[in-house]
């Protein structure tokens, strides 16, 4: 624990797993916190545990981020509460099951949590942040943003969106003074598997990180000024190889003509 003060971290999707534990870790490190979650219960328990531990102070503030009159109560206090100084987009739900086997309106669902929460919720917090100077913006994306064929392609879909919408703030915010951090979990053991149709003893136990670990390695990250995360990489230079070809294509992707092998 320390006695600094960093200001206040918001988090989403707080009552239990990866978000709880950043909760924890961040009250650790110095920071007040707001709990945001459906299950008012839970989230009330774990504010005064971590409360009792760290000395910080924790506020609950239960919401479900799939309803537009909730989200909007969020956003508003991202826009008014200038003790916020981080903001963890963490709330998600996934899928593992293919297309055909999926509901489309469940996907739907997916995506109001996925994307536009997340999106929302940034677009919320950035302005206050540019304006004191600071802040951090960290979004829990996964690795299907790269693997996509890895499990349901929506789920996949709605994390590429979270990566490159990272990407993008970084590019437009970085010189404001705001930290973009994307976080490219692998399998990781908490109840998302579960609710997403494979609970997670169903999978080989070497592809999955304790939920204890992954956080800890992304604040770590964080910390070493990485713009992704990716936990589980052994290799660093694979993800700066695979991001220098990516923006070695950039030149190349809008030209006056077509391709030759596209010639008639």
């Amino acid at each position: 624990m320390t006695s600094e003060h960093k200001g206040t971290a918001l988090v989403t999707g707080a009552s239990s797993g990866i978000a709880a534990i950043y909760a924890d870790r961040l009250a650790r490190q110095g920071y007040d916190l707001i709990l945001v979650a459906r299950n008012a219960g839970k989230l009330r328990s774990l504010a005064g545990a971590i409360s009792d531990t760290s000395g910080r102070s924790v506020e609950v503030f239960p919401a479900d981020l799939a309803n537009g009159a909730d989200l909007r109560k969020v956003e508003n206090l991202l826009r008014t509460d200038a003790s916020i100084t981080m903001l963890i987009n963490n709330a998600g739900i996934g899928a593992t099951a293919p297309l055909l086997a999926s509901d489309v309106d469940a996907m739907q669902s997916m995506i109001d949590i996925n994307v536009t929460a997340p999106m929302r919720l940034a677009y919320a917090a950035a302005p206050g942040f540019v304006s004191r100077g600071g802040g951090t913006i960290v979004n829990i994306s996964s690795m299907v943003a790269i693997s996509p064929e890895t499990l349901n392609g929506v789920y996949g879909g709605s994390k590429a969106f979270v990566l490159a919408f990272s990407q993008s703030l970084h590019h437009e915010l970085a010189d404001k003074g705001i930290r973009v951090q994307a976080v490219l979990p692998g399998a990781t053991a908490t109840d998302f598997w579960g609710l997403a149709g494979t609970p997670v003893e169903h999978l080989p136990s070497e592809i999955v990180m304790p939920a204890e670990a992954m956080v800890d390695a992304a604040l770590a990250g964080l910390k070493l000024g990485e713009l992704v995360t990716i936990p589980s990489l052994p290799d660093i230079a694979d993800w700066q190889a695979f991001e220098a070809a990516r923006n070695a294509l950039k030149p190349k992707l809008s030209l006056g003509a077509p391709a030759k092998r596209y010639a008639a």
